[in-house]
């Protein structure tokens, strides 16, 4: 009697101690991109402050960063493509140090991914290196007067000329190829072109071939000619696309374009072409994140909700749109309030991470913002949504 009464006593601690155990683990992780652009000014100056600006993102459950590193003709790493083409292979304000090393080194450290971004109107600008336009003076785009395209105090190069997008191939595969990247990510301004260029010889040219020797419009907005120039800058974006995959499959190309409207009718960029699926079930770009102003929750929400799915009426059905909330516009900052209903918004949209601008905004006030985050929506660290490639594997 004696024996059967330990025997039960024995399985009520095994039954208790496995509902005690099953009782006591965590639910996963949430899969979520909390993603923060830096500009060369945050991550480039020293690696002190490097390493400081990374272990904050940390501490508030950050997990990815997207360094500009290619930005008013100059590179923020050592570049041989720069030496090879322009005789400038110097990293900006830098001479001895590679700081887009040192962040891969101290990111990796903290658990971050790192995305570099290529073209990016976000941040200050380094000076424009006028190296490049005097010894490519064909590369500029052009307007119907002949003149360089000049906005927001931007030279801008023709992304339909054949030579311009091989420098960006060359570059991209300079940064793929030499770094433990987790992806890519293209800009606003790259392979972008403001509306009133494509007077350049190499566009009109291409014109000319396939509309019976015709000149372009002079209307810079007229409907066909606006979309006939789109057309090429995705043929550009679709052999970006795969030459990020040629070299490792599960490196991510992502891009950070204006909300479509204008990214469409200001800079010739027709992202829901490369996110909408081909009738092979093909598409050329694996996430994008439209940049949305937080000035205030109703807008937010109402130019995010025209960038949804359907209204845009996407074929592909995987989660491709990670929004991009920038902080600040001129005087007008975000408030707490309105930074944590615009990621309640994004959650209850389908929408599972967003990449933030500018970092001060995350820090000012003693971090305010950041544990504003930290205390509700980041309480918890995340997953990123994507496979990070292994390093030096294809």
């Amino acid at each position: 009697m004696l024996r059967i009464l330990r025997g039960f006593v024995l399985l009520a601690i095994v039954i208790f101690a496995g509902c005690s155990s099953s009782g006591s683990q965590q639910a996963p992780p949430p899969i979520e991109l909390r993603g923060v652009w830096l500009t060369e000014e945050e991550f480039a100056t020293n690696r002190e402050q490097m390493a400081a600006t990374l272990q904050f993102l940390a501490d508030h459950h950050f997990n990815a960063v997207f360094p500009i590193v290619w930005n008013g003709g100059t590179t923020l790493y050592p570049s041989k493509v720069m030496e090879e083409w322009f005789g400038k292979a110097s990293a900006w304000g830098v001479s001895e140090r590679d700081p887009f090393a040192e962040l891969i080194e101290e990111a990796r450290k903290r658990g971050i991914a790192v995305i570099p971004t290529l073209g990016s109107s976000l941040g200050p600008l380094p000076p424009t290196d006028e190296r490049i336009a005097r010894m490519k003076p064909n590369w500029a785009a052009r307007d119907r007067q002949g003149r360089m395209v000049v906005r927001d105090g931007v030279e801008w190069f023709n992304p339909i000329h054949p030579e311009v997008q091989e420098f960006v191939f060359a570059l991209l595969s300079e940064v793929v190829k030499t770094y433990d990247v987790a992806g890519v990510q293209g800009g606003d301004r790259l392979f972008a072109e403001p509306i009133e260029g494509g007077y350049d010889s190499i566009t009109t040219a291409l014109y000319r071939e396939t509309h019976a020797g015709n000149e372009p419009p002079l209307d810079a907005n007229e409907i066909h000619w606006k979309y006939w120039r789109a057309v090429r800058i995705n043929s550009a974006a679709e052999r970006l696309y795969w030459r990020v995959k040629a070299f490792k499959a599960r490196m991510v190309m992502m891009w950070a374009p204006l909300i479509y409207r204008d990214a469409l009718n200001s800079y010739l960029h027709d992202w829901r072409s490369w996110v909408n699926e081909n009738p092979y079930g093909e598409f050329y770009a694996d996430f994008i994140s439209p940049l949305v102003r937080l000035t205030d929750s109703n807008s937010y929400k109402l130019l995010l909700a025209t960038q949804h799915r359907d209204s845009m009426k996407i074929r592909q059905k995987k989660r491709y749109l990670l929004p991009g909330i920038i902080l600040q516009e001129g005087q007008s900052r975000a408030e707490e309030e309105q930074l944590l209903e615009a990621i309640r918004y994004n959650r209850a949209s389908g929408y599972n991470g967003e990449i933030i601008f500018p970092f001060a905004m995350l820090k000012k006030n003693g971090g305010k913002l950041a544990a504003a985050l930290r205390r509700t929506h980041y309480s918890r660290a995340a997953q990123l949504p994507f496979a990070v490639a292994d390093a030096g594997t294809h």
